[in-house]
């Protein structure tokens, strides 16, 4: 009988479970759709009870589907979005619902922070910018706001540490996501009590449980868990990755030439670095890697795809296949219509929310698509833009995520941003990306270097169109002039509100 390995992706709106052999073989693939409360406007949460539910049901689905047995998988790895804030209480239970990293309900806390220049403290300790889904973030604003929950705090976790809970009752931080939390300092690699204090959060010091390595084993299935999934108890589970990692290892990213453009609910792209430096052009984020002495570099906004998610949803049901042909029917960068992808967050100041503008009697729900693309795309080139000025020596942008199936917003990105575009031909990157955490951590691989070579996917190469790279460049100029006029607004809305 064959051996597998499981690797779970917890996103902003599925669970997924995908099951692979030691070749990384794909056996099989199960998808839960996720809910996301939103009972305030700018909150994003997440029942807790009923995300553990979903873990269960999806695992169970994947071994029922492919009629592998429990005892067959060697071991188990998680890759779940990173930030955000999950809870127990003193008692190991649940401590009411869950924040998710696009959350925005701490936005005066970060503002007031701002004023008091606490990022610039926290920055060269971290190397992290101040967001409002950051851990820090939510946990001042539940000490703020919720003084009766926030002495209840028993652990602080995010979504695949407390997903490894559930399945293995053992507590742990894994490094390459709490090392983006600023609760940790890049350097010492630990926590660091002096940022808690800055932040007015030291009471929660105690709470921060133990930080894990993403291929260190992590505790091992519980019978229960077993009982209720169809795994073998004992089954042991590695600390995992944050999304952000897996994909850039399945992305096969090694050097200085090539970035990771990651398009989903966030907007990120990342490279990868062999140090820390100082003095740079923009507060870049800094994250441990899997690697011994490297570290993930990344620019980041909840300002892709998901906006188009929503568009859908509220707009009428449309299929992926039908929205690229309307969009492809249209003239490249034709429309005078802006479509600012600022739903759950900006790249350009707190106060920037979404929007089109120029829209006229003349435009269609096609011109409305289009602009929703080329939005995207354009959030996108303001990381990307600021990642060449470090990475100096780029040709080439892997892209991965949920528009990387779209051969039209992938020759719109080459098209806008000049750049060679790669796809890698892998189904599900976080699943894909936690199973091989799990396999270095079972001694499949001696490390993440000899498992990223051993990768064999085939890649889709599309090249820029020059002549629609300047009639987009054009486009963008624009963009970036609605932008600062926009923020010009919202400055002297400010100033006439003091």
């Amino acid at each position: 009988m064959s051996n597998y390995w499981l690797g779970l992706d917890c996103g902003g709106s599925w669970l997924k479970a995908g099951l692979y052999d030691a070749t990384g073989r794909e056996a099989g693939v199960q998808r839960l759709p996720l809910r996301t409360l939103s009972p305030k406007p700018g909150w994003a949460e997440r029942d807790m009870t009923e995300l553990r539910q979903c873990c269960h049901t999806v695992i169970r689905a994947l071994l029922d589907h492919t009629g592998i047995g429990g005892s067959q998988i060697l071991g188990i790895g998680i890759s779940a979005q990173g930030k955000g804030l999950f809870l127990l209480d003193k008692e190991d239970r649940p401590l009411g619902t869950a924040i998710l990293s696009s959350d925005r309900r701490a936005i005066e806390i970060v503002r007031c922070w701002q004023q008091d220049g606490i990022p610039e403290k926290l920055y060269p300790l971290t190397r992290q910018t101040l967001w409002t889904g950051h851990p820090a973030s939510l946990l001042r604003w539940v000490k703020e706001n919720e003084p009766s929950r926030y002495p209840q705090i028993g652990c602080v976790m995010m979504t695949h540490d407390y997903l490894r809970w559930c399945l293995t009752g053992v507590k742990g931080c894994e490094e390459s996501n709490i090392s983006e939390s600023n609760l940790y300092n890049m350097s010492s690699g630990q926590y660091d009590p002096q940022l808690t204090d800055w932040l007015g959060i030291s009471e929660i010091n105690g709470a921060l449980p133990p930080i894990v390595g993403s291929a260190e084993m992590c505790g091992e299935i519980t019978a229960q868990a077993a009982a209720i999934t169809g795994l073998a108890a004992g089954t042991p589970v590695v600390g995992g990755l944050f999304d952000v990692v897996s994909t850039a290892l399945c992305a096969g990213i090694e050097d200085e030439h090539t970035l990771n453009a990651v398009m989903g609910t966030w907007a990120v792209t990342s490279g990868i670095a062999h140090g820390l430096r100082d003095h740079e052009a923009h507060p870049y984020v800094y994250g441990r890697y899997v690697n011994s002495g490297q570290y993930i570099v990344h620019e980041a906004s909840p300002t892709s795809s998901g906006n188009l998610e929503w568009f859908i949803a509220q707009w009428g049901e449309i299929s992926f296949n039908e929205i690229n042909q309307t969009v492809s029917s249209l003239p490249k960068a034709g429309s005078d219509l802006f479509f600012l992808p600022f739903l759950y967050g900006s790249n350009a100041g707190l106060e920037m929310t979404s929007g089109f503008y120029g829209m006229q009697a003349l435009h269609t729900r096609a011109h409305l698509l289009q602009a929703i693309y080329e939005g995207v795309v354009f959030s996108h080139m303001t990381h990307l833009n600021r990642m060449r000025e470090r990475f100096t020596d780029v040709h080439t942008l892997r892209v991965t995520g949920g528009p990387a199936h779209s051969g039209i917003w992938m020759q719109m990105l080459a098209d806008v941003s000049g750049l060679r575009i790669e796809l890698p031909q892998v189904e599900e990157t976080g699943c894909f990306g936690a199973a091989l955490a799990a396999r270095v951590g079972t001694g499949v691989y001696p490390n993440f270097s000899d498992a990223q070579r051993s990768l064999q996917h085939p890649i889709r190469t599309l090249l820029p169109d020059m002549t629609a790279h300047a009639r987009y460049q054009r486009k963008y100029r624009q963009y970036q002039d609605l932008i600062t006029a926009l923020q010009g607004y919202h400055a002297r809305i400010k100033e006439h509100a003091l």
